[in-house]
């Protein structure tokens, strides 16, 4: 299992990214994918699920209206879509698929700084 993430980077608030993370190694098509992040200093948080079908499973308060999980099971990516961007948005991204027997596979995640 691999998964591959990218698309972060410096953006001032109000800002806007999209993240994608290949997957390989599994059926990615079958399974719900997550993404979670890390901010320094603090515990790693779900951010957002969805679910094989693309129905989203989960969204954390702090991103409702402001980020978008889907899925694309032709290219074996799930993207996240982050808008108004804030400070706090600040942390290292990570997806990460939502299946036990995928718990313990997680890439190297993408970093995103907002600030101006």
């Amino acid at each position: 299992v691999q998964l591959v993430e990218s698309g972060g980077g410096l953006v001032q608030p109000g800002g806007s990214l999209r993240l994608s993370c290949v997957a390989s190694g599994f059926t990615f098509s079958v399974y719900g994918m997550s993404w979670y992040r890390q901010a320094p200093g603090k515990k790693r948080e779900l951010v957002a699920s969805i679910s094989s079908a693309g129905r989203i499973t989960n969204d954390a308060d702090s991103v409702k209206g402001r980020f978008t999980i889907f899925k694309d099971n032709d290219e074996n990516t799930v993207h996240l879509q982050l808008n108004s961007l804030k400070p706090e948005d600040t942390a290292v991204y990570y997806c990460h698929g939502a299946a036990p027997e995928l718990a313990g596979y997680w890439g190297q995640g993408t970093q995103v700084t907002v600030s101006s």
